[in-house]
């Protein structure tokens, strides 16, 4: 069945802010889904309250709707609007919710409104648990034992009536938020309380726990015709008992038979089959019996899912654009396949390589945690690497990861600790990966790591190659090692600083500059979705260590744009939409565009984005390979936040041109000290500071500039480490904990501005014209972070004086450093003078939030002016923000109750939303200022 022509506008409901259990890969789906609706020349409206993300840009849908996700704010659209369809699978459980609560309240049915790409009746069925269970039952689908209960007292009748190990399971949460097992009958209460309290039902299911056994994941598509295809199979590393979000995953499945898989497969298009009749995606998971290969069905999600960015940049199949087809009448045979262009949609991707996807965490920002992952998801972000074996990708993932490891291990930060080890094996948390190496190099068996993980032996006996593989390399020096062993290494996934480290007194440099003596280059494979069986059009680009180079270099001049690796609490979706808006304008501007980036939730890394993608590390070894292949004009480390900065210094180093602000100048920002210098010079307000390498010397510093003190460490992003101490005792444990944590790394101490105000700036400097692109104002104090801090747009309590210095601030701190392109600076205000606190020559959170509210492309505009092609006179920037926007921080301490809430320095906050008011007098401004902001009116 071809399009259905009554279908002329559709409305996409997007997932709002991140939280820990939804982020950006639904602003990734719903992007996808937007520009494949758009091909069909149908109007596309979203609605999303989320600032930072590409979804809510112009460039995606013609009508965007920057409003809170509520059904008032539904009505004003379809008021607004004639909208014929609502498309609420790309917007996670915040979307369908919001999608069967205006259903509730007539609004579709009022306004005429289809609901397309899934059966309100099927959430019904998948997402209440008992309903779900029902099903199964009825065609024949394994499950669980297990019963439904809507009290307290219901809940110990089916424990008593199940038996113990339990696992408590909410109905229609998110990231499995209330949920967790219950090992012992003195733990069942609590848990079943707080699973009651989670469930907006008040309704849990109590399931017989299956602890140990192997998890795995089906994507799949079906079309109005009825016809289903798997899109990807994903295997867990880790057994049941961690939620997804929280696993180690590979794709394809590594330790089925196929006997089970095409079981699998029977029983998930039976699954997806029997929840309604609709044409859109669909996410299973499933357990499966590591003796016996049972299978029982955990749950079915009739949407897109996190899983399914993953399998999209998995296989190559953007399973969001062809799900939209889908949604509005197409048929699987009649979509083209967007690599091979000359097969359709129908047909299953083809895997010849090995995916591997590791969570990112964020305990670092939540002190006192419980940090033991469980069925309540808590990672933050995540990596995914591509190899052409599961070893090789672990290692390449390890490397993305921006937690400082040069992979699996090989890298001096391995424990030598075996009691530790050992409770890291039993109680997983986000270093079990890198102790099941550790345990291994201290001779722990292959069997008791198996027994005491239910990890599977293939996976393990993977990892233990490893070591016996370093074991071999200490016999020999860099000038002896043979050819065939030293490509194995490569290989296997080693990069060339663990080698160096491995055989001491050898330089990365070195160890380098050898292998390319003896011919082992980094070749380019093309991510193809059909295993080479059809040509691909797609320039989507992994490396190993082969002979053929698939990735051919065009004549065209050419930019590299570096990501930002994964999300995690200080670096988020917003620089992935700045990294994006820099691939636009490097086109636009006659470059050929190419991407550098790991993180496969993102906009940037879908193959469509860039002329040519590296679904790589953003990690020296490999950005350098690619530079000396593709010989860029230049590299753009400004938009990527401090996973690209932290490059700039090697690249530098190298000869490498960066594009904008250069290398030295962006260090005199990064460097607190030499900053502080500049400011003195300049003659511009600062508070008084010292730079201390020893506890010794912060206490120096510290009498000189007088308590209380800020302390910092200097090249991090998200106040990392940052605190505010009133006496010599927290001082000198503060000192020793940062150097402890960043070696060779300087304290900037600077004398803390109490009960002072702090604002913002963001500009754009093309080395002749400065252009403010906005002054905001705090709700919170100086003292809370300002990622954490409610901003106003434009300021609406400051004084001309204050406004006016910290434009002229702006304006000569933009001069002095030589900025082209963007510049963040944050100020503190105290008796109406202004000080600045800090300076970042690079986009920052706010640019995404000021571009939306006055709906000008500010990162676009930056961008040319960046790469040399336009000066700040070319552009004609209208703003058409009327009254005020506000930007609102987004928590998720509710995955960590145990956690104290207290905001300071360092950024907790997961997200962010926007909203707009017409004037100081709004209800809600009022409420916000009375409450946030008690200091002012003192």
């Amino acid at each position: 069945m071809p399009l259905d022509t009554s279908i002329k506008s559709v409305l996409i409901i997007g997932s709002g802010p991140i939280i820990i259990g939804q982020a950006c890969e639904f602003d990734y789906a719903g992007s996808q889904a937007a520009l494949s609706l758009k091909d069909e020349g149908i109007k596309v409206s979203i609605i999303n309250s989320n600032p930072a993300t590409i979804m809510t840009d112009k460039v995606i849908a013609d009508h965007v709707y920057l409003l809170p996700l509520t059904c008032e704010s539904i009505e004003q659209i379809l008021t607004e609007q004639k909208i014929d369809a609502v498309l609420p699978t790309m917007g996670g459980q915040t979307a369908l919710n919001l999608c069967i609560e205006a259903e509730e309240r007539g609004i579709w049915e009022k306004h005429n409104v289809r609901i397309v790409g899934v059966d309100t009746a099927a959430i019904e069925k998948t997402e209440n648990r008992e309903e779900f269970r029902k099903l199964m039952v009825e065609i024949g689908v394994g499950v669980a034992k297990s019963k439904i209960a809507n009290s307290f007292l219901e809940g110990k009748e089916a424990a008593q009536e199940i038996g113990y190990p339990l696992v408590i399971r909410p109905s229609y949460t998110l990231g499995g938020s209330g949920g967790g097992f219950v090992h012992r009958k003195e733990d069942f209460d609590h848990a079943l309380s707080r699973g009651l309290q989670a469930s907006p039902t008040h309704e849990v299911l109590v399931e017989k726990a299956v602890l140990g056994w192997k998890e795995y994941e089906l994507e799949l598509l079906r079309d109005g015709n009825d016809n289903v295809i798997i899109i990807c199979s994903i295997e867990n590393f880790d057994p049941m008992g961690i939620h997804t979000g929280d696993s180690i995953t590979v794709a394809p499945a590594m330790t089925l038979s196929d006997r089970c898989y095409q079981e699998m497969r029977n029983q998930a298009i039976k699954m997806m089959r029997a929840i309604g009749n609709f044409a859109g995606g669909c996410n299973v998971q499933f357990s499966v019996d590591p003796a016996t290969e049972d299978i029982i069905a955990i749950e079915i999600n009739p949407r897109v899912s996190r899983s399914s960015a993953l399998a999209s940049k998995a296989t190559g199949y953007p399973i969001a654009k062809i799900a939209a087809k889908l949604a509005v009448g197409y048929n699987l045979d009649e979509i083209e396949n967007q690599i091979t262009k000359t097969t359709s949609a129908y047909f299953e991707p083809t895997l010849d390589y090995v995916i591997v996807k590791v969570p990112r965490w964020n305990f670092d920002k939540f002190k006192g945690a419980n940090t033991e992952l469980g069925l309540q998801m808590k990672s933050v972000g995540e990596v995914m690497a591509i190899g052409r074996t599961f070893i090789e990708a672990l290692q390449k993932a390890c490397q993305s990861l921006e937690t400082n490891r040069l992979g699996l291990g090989a890298d001096g930060r391995q424990s030598r600790n075996l009691e530790e080890i050992m409770h890291s094996l039993e109680h997983p948390s986000w270093d079990r990966l890198f102790h099941i190496k550790d345990a291994m190099s201290l001779g722990v068996p292959l069997e008791s790591i198996r027994k005491i993980t239910h990890i599977d032996k293939w996976f393990l006996t993977q990892i233990m190659e490893l070591v016996s593989l370093e074991t071999e390399l200490k016999r020999y020096s860099l000038n002896n090692i043979p050819t065939d062993f030293f490509t194995n290494l490569k290989q296997k996934g080693y990069a060339d600083a663990q080698i160096a480290w491995l055989l001491g007194n050898v330089t990365e440099d070195e160890v380098y500059n050898r292998r390319k003596e003896l011919g082992i280059k980094r070749v380019y494979k093309m991510v193809d979705t059909c295993a080479a069986e059809f040509p691909a059009k797609t320039p989507y680009y992994y490396s190993t260590f082969e002979d053929e180079n698939e990735s051919i270099v065009s004549e065209k001049k050419k930019i590299i744009v570096l990501g930002s690796g994964p999300n995690r609490i200080g670096q988020g979706i917003e620089f992935d939409y700045s990294c994006v808006h820099g691939l636009l304008a490097a086109k636009e501007s006659g470059y050929e565009a190419i991407m550098i980036n790991c993180n496969p939730e993102t906009v940037s890394t879908d193959f469509n984005m860039a002329d040519k993608l590296y679904f790589e590390p953003v990690f020296w070894e490999h950005v350098r390979e690619i530079i000396e292949l593709e010989k860029p004009e230049g590299v753009i480390v400004q938009l990527g936040g401090q996973t690209a900065l932290k490059m700039a210094q090697k690249l530098h180093e190298n000869g490498i041109k960066i594009i904008g602000t250069s290398f030295d100048d962006m260090d005199i920002a990064e460097d607190r000290g030499r900053f502080s210098d500049l400011l003195k010079q300049m003659d511009i307000p600062y508070p008084l500071y010292g730079v201390a390498e020893s506890a010794e010397e912060a206490l120096e510093v510290a009498h000189k500039v007088g308590y209380p003190v800020l302390v910092r460490p200097s090249y991090v992003l998200g106040g990392q480490g940052m605190s505010i101490v009133i006496n010599d005792e927290d001082l000198e444990k503060a000192v020793v904990k940062l150097l402890r944590n960043l070696p060779g790394n300087r304290v900037l101490i600077d004398h803390f501005l109490d009960r002072a105000e702090e604002t913002e700036s963001d500009s754009i400097c093309d080395g002749d014209e400065v252009h403010i692109i906005g002054l905001m104002e705090h709700i919170e104090p100086a003292g809370i972070h300002s990622g954490d801090s409610f901003a106003v747009l434009p300021p609406f309590s400051l004084p001309e004086s204050v406004i006016n210095d910290m434009t002229e601030y702006s304006k000569r701190i933009a001069k002095a450093l030589n900025v082209r392109g963007l510049l963040n600076i944050q100020f503190a205000v105290k008796d109406n003078k202004v000080y600045v606190i800090e300076a970042n020559p690079r986009a920052s959170r706010t640019v995404p939030f000021i571009a939306k509210a006055y709906d000008v492309p500010y990162i676009n505009i930056a961008a040319k002016i960046m790469l040399g092609v336009s000066k700040l006179k070319d552009f004609k920037i209208e703003r058409k923000l009327k009254g005020y926007a506000i930007k609102e921080p987004v928590f998720s301490f509710d995955k960590f109750p145990e956690v104290e809430k207290q905001l300071g320095p360092e950024m907790k906050s997961t997200g962010e939303s926007i909203r707009f008011i017409k004037d100081l007098e709004d209800p809600y401004f009022r409420h916000l200022y009375k409450e946030k902001s008690m200091y002012l009116s003192k």
